[in-house]
This record gives structure tokens, sequence and C-alpha cells, in this order.
């Protein structure tokens, strides 16, 4: 892998890191790939080929993390690869093409200008101000008019989806990313769909903890637990109630699983039953029923090996009155 140097001896030499580069990029790198960012930034100023080998020893990470790291920076447009080596990325010159290319949605400048946007801009700023000191990078402005566009959030949405993510330790535009796609999803667009929402979400994670403490499940659920009990609530519609219902005929199963509980839960459902009160009747029903086949059974059976005495005890009279009249 070969970098490129200047002339100046190391005494005397900087490495120059742009202010776009803490803005955009920093904290959406992880510690050990920042670490390699940093060094090869500083290497790329001498002539001299470095191999991967060498980073691993230099740096002190495994080969496999320096080779995923130079991955994880290539595919975030922070160096570029060659035949024989990697480029650093010009970022000045990278976030000044995208916030300027053809056709792509408005600048910080473009939307300021507009007075239809006057409450999203002044969002926008209050974002800016709020969660990152008055120097959120250029590109944050056309993403966040993406997400209005793209979501049809309001402002005061806008505001506790950076919220959300920031309480999180989770800042970056992967994740407001994925939150506010999910959002999306639920149709959340004023305060009030994103009020129900929460509360849909908080009785959620209650009926999950809840299950987790019946269950045993003491180190938490798995995330295929978790799907199933969303399918309960989320798709079924039902509540603890109901669900306790099914948790209730585990107890003479010695290791209940989630996919036996599901079998139950989905009877009751394919069968539209919908409120505790449906299932109690249809399982009293079915207890009638299975009482009923027991006692039918057991009638037959009691009816059979009685017929089999009758037919024994013949068989015994009809040989004993062969063996009389041999006798005779």
């Amino acid at each position: 892998m070969k970098l490129e140097q200047n002339d100046k001896a190391l005494l005397f030499s900087n490495t120059q890191i742009p202010d776009i580069f803490f803005a955009e990029y920093l904290t959406q790198i992880p510690g050990d790939f920042l670490k390699i960012y940093l060094y090869i930034a500083f290497l790329s100023k001498f002539k001299k080929d470095v191999k991967i080998n060498d980073l691993s020893k230099k740096l002190e990470l495994s080969v496999k993390t320096i080779s995923d790291g130079l991955k994880f920076l290539e595919d975030n447009g922070l160096i570029m690869k060659k035949p024989n080596g990697f480029i650093i990325i010009d970022l000045q010159e990278t976030t000044l093409n995208n916030l300027y290319k053809p056709n792509i949605t408005p600048s910080k400048e473009s939307i300021e200008k507009s007075a239809k946007n006057e409450a999203r801009m002044k969002a926008i700023e209050y974002i800016n101000n709020k969660y990152f000191q008055g120097i959120m990078g250029p590109s944050w402005y056309n993403d966040i008019d993406l997400w209005f566009k793209k979501y049809n959030f309001d402002e005061q949405v806008m505001i506790t989806l950076f919220d959300y993510c920031f309480n999180r330790s989770a800042l970056h535009k992967n994740y407001i990313q994925t939150v506010a796609e999910a959002w999306g999803l639920n149709k959340i667009h004023t305060w009030n769909d994103l009020d129900l929402y929460s509360q849909k979400q908080e009785k959620l994670r209650k009926i999950k903890n809840t299950i987790a403490k019946k269950m045993g499940k003491h180190s938490g659920l798995t995330q295929y637990e978790e799907a199933y009990i969303e399918n309960w609530v989320v798709d079924y519609g039902y509540d603890m109630n109901i669900i306790e219902l099914a948790l209730k005929r585990t107890t003479y199963k010695q290791n209940p699983t989630f996919e036996y509980i599901n079998s139950i839960i989905k009877d009751w459902h394919d069968r539209d039953l919908k409120t505790p009160e449906q299932v109690t009747a249809f399982l009293e029903q079915r207890n009638k029923q299975t009482k009923a086949v027991k006692n039918l059974k057991s009638q037959v059976s009691k009816a059979n090996y009685e017929q089999r005495q009758y037919q024994n005890l013949d068989f015994l009279y009809a040989n004993n009155s062969q063996s009389e009249n041999n006798d005779k």
C-alpha cells in the first residue's frame, strides 16, 4: 500500500485534518477505525509502502481489524482504493460537491430564502444549537430537509427525533435514519401521532418485561422471542390478559417454548377470539367436549370388556358341555 509525502522533515511537518471531518464524520467512526484513519492520514505525507501487517503491529490492532477498518473508511467516503494503495479523500471538496450538485435537495442557504420553510428552518436551527453546539456540519441541513420531505414530519416530531437519538448517545446519521424510517412506517407525522405511538411502545415494553419475568428469562428475551410478542400485541391486538391465559396453559410442560405459546395464541386468533371472556368460554367448551369424548371412550371400553367377558364365559360353557358329552 503506497502513501504519498511532502518534502518537509517530520519535526516541522503537520497533518491537516479539516474541520468538516469533526463536524460530519468523527462521531460515526468506531474507535479503532478512527485510530487507523488518523494514522494513515499522517502516513500519507511520506513516500513509502505500508503493509497491513505493519499497521497491525504499529497500532497494536489485529490484521482483521485493520482490514475491516479500511473497508469501513472506504465505504464511508474517507479513503479511496487504488490498484497499489489508498488515497485520503479531500473531505472539503467532497462536501462542496455534494452541497452544490445539480438536482440535489436545497442547501442551508436556499432553504433560508424560502419564506414557507421559516418554521422548518427554526426547527433546524434549534437542532443545530441544542445538539451540535451551533456547529452542525453542512450536509446535515440537506439530510434533515430530506427527512422532512420523505416522512412528512412536522417540526416538533423532527426535534423529538434528534432528542430521542441524542439521549441514547446515537446522534449519527445511520441511527437517526433507522429511527426515522421506523416512525415513517408507523405513519407518524404529527406530535399526536408520535404520542400515540409512544404509548403503544410503552405498553409493548411492559408486556415484554412481564412475559420475560413469568417465563424466567432473567437474561432478557431474544430478538426472535420479542418478535413473537410484537406479533401477538401489534398484529393480533392481544393484551396481557389474553397472553396470560396462554402462559398458564404451559404450566404442565417442563420447558415451554415461545413456539408452543405462539401455536396456542395463533389458534385463538384464527378462531377470531378477541377477548379473555371469549377465550375462556372456548376453553371451557373444549374441556367439556374433551370430557365427553373421554367418557364415551370409557363407556365403549367398558362395553367391549364386558362383551369379551361374556364371550369368554360362553366359550368356557361350551367347552364344559362338550367335555361332559365326551365323558358319557
